[in-house]
């Protein structure tokens, strides 16, 4: 198994003997890799011990990682999750001490069976049923579960049978300036110019192809973001191939239209510069536009969590600034009872209905209904004075607690301020 080339590598240390840390990410859109980057840009500030962080897998996040000193990626072999020769040799080979795994349950499984103390951080725990007992660490060392503005019954009574829970606030990194500084540039009731189109990463197991969600949402979007008066956007997210070029060309897009994929740091840069942000509801980019009060305009679900996170977005706010599919493409409460069979039930159902909605007949009917629909929130999101009630809802100290528990698993704890 040998050692892809890092994409970033640590400078030596001045420390000696550094503990090594495997990190992990699901490979599931980029909310993984936006929460590992919060935890390690934590432990970077923390003065001992001295950490060496090596990946494992996350291949779709590696690049959004490259600010961070990873000292080298290890492919695994399969589709299907870690094999344990693979792991028992990452783990032998590199000294691996401890790990912080993020939503990736069977490489957290595959540790823990090692004998590897192993971090869990669960940034969906509302989203699970006892259909998905088997596939959640219960037994992991810490299991960081984030806290939410709402807990079904049967989330929580999955996970009462972990063994070490430990609530957290939201693992999102810390906002660069402070609440006074943000506050001298304010947001609301001023028009907007520039947006920022978020569409993460779009990849996840069982999605067939990635490009019928943006071929769908992106010119609706653009068309919307045109008429409402928008002169500059940029579309962050890994589009596959030239897609992105065509779809800007297909459809009355704002004069100046970029797009490209962003490192953390250059996304949260972005983010705070726009004036509105048009997402597809993933929960971390959510949280960070509410750390930083930006407008936020959820577009149409990807997924199962995405349900969620819409919902629990205009919930907080109490605003309807989401937008959900139309009716004769995918019924949201339908999803929502297939969870209790597990999740892949609702995403095979969430995928399907995307995919025949993109190969239909009725492609530009439902442009024209997903268009309307992302203008009408634009206008409706003039109305709200506070963008950050969600995340003030859950708090942002969850990637210092992450941080923590893994330096008390060390024996090393450095209490956070």
């Amino acid at each position: 198994m040998p050692p892809i080339p890092a994409l970033h590598s640590a400078a030596p240390s001045t420390h000696p003997d550094p503990v090594t840390i495997a990190i992990v990410g699901a490979e599931f859109g980029w909310g993984s890799t936006g929460k590992l980057s919060a935890v390690l840009s934590e432990l970077r500030d923390r003065s001992t011990p001295p950490l060496r962080f090596i990946g494992m897998a996350s291949g779709l996040g590696r690049p959004l990682l490259a600010e961070h000193a990873v000292d080298g990626w290890y492919d695994l072999p399969g589709d299907t999750g870690p094999a344990a020769p693979a792991v028992e040799e990452f783990v032998r080979s590199q000294g691996v001490r401890a790990a912080v795994v993020v939503l990736d349950g069977a490489a957290a499984t595959a540790l823990l069976a090692l004998g590897v103390p192993t971090v869990f951080v669960d940034s969906l725990p509302f989203l699970w049923s006892e259909g998905d007992r088997a596939a959640l660490p219960l037994d992991a060392t810490v299991y960081c579960a984030q806290k939410s503005v709402e807990l079904p019954p049967e989330c929580l009574a999955v996970l009462a049978d972990a063994r070490e829970l430990h609530w957290v606030e939201a693992v999102i990194a810390r906002p660069r300036a402070s609440a006074p500084e943000r506050g001298a540039r304010p947001r609301s009731g001023r028009p907007y110019r520039r947006a920022l189109i978020s569409l993460g990463g779009l990849r996840a197991p069982g999605l067939v192809d990635p490009r019928h969600y943006p071929s769908l949402v992106v010119p609706a979007a653009l068309e919307a973001l045109a008429a409402h008066g928008i002169e500059e956007v940029h579309i962050a997210g890994n589009l596959p191939g030239d897609l992105a070029g065509r779809l800007v060309d297909s459809c009355v897009a704002p004069p100046r239209t970029t797009a490209g994929p962003l490192g953390h740091g250059a996304f949260l840069e972005r983010l705070d510069a726009c004036d509105v942000l048009l997402t597809s509801p993933g929960l971390t980019t959510l949280l960070e536009a509410g750390g930083l009060d930006v407008p936020t305009v959820c577009l149409p679900p990807q997924n199962l969590s995405q349900i969620f996170n819409g919902r629990y977005h205009s919930q907080a706010l109490g605003a309807r600034v989401r937008v959900p599919w139309p009716k004769d493409v995918l019924i949201e409460d339908e999803a929502l009872a297939l969870r209790s069979e597990g999740e892949d039930h609702a995403l095979g159902y969430i995928y399907g209905a995307i995919g025949a909605a993109a190969q239909g007949d009725d492609r530009q009917g439902i442009g024209h209904a997903l268009r309307d629909g992302v203008l009408e929130a634009l206008r409706r999101s003039a109305a709200v004075a506070e963008w950050g009630a969600l995340t003030t809802a859950v708090g942002t100290g969850g990637a210092a607690q992450v941080a923590d528990a893994l330096l008390a698993v060390l024996g090393a704890a450095e209490p956070h301020p």
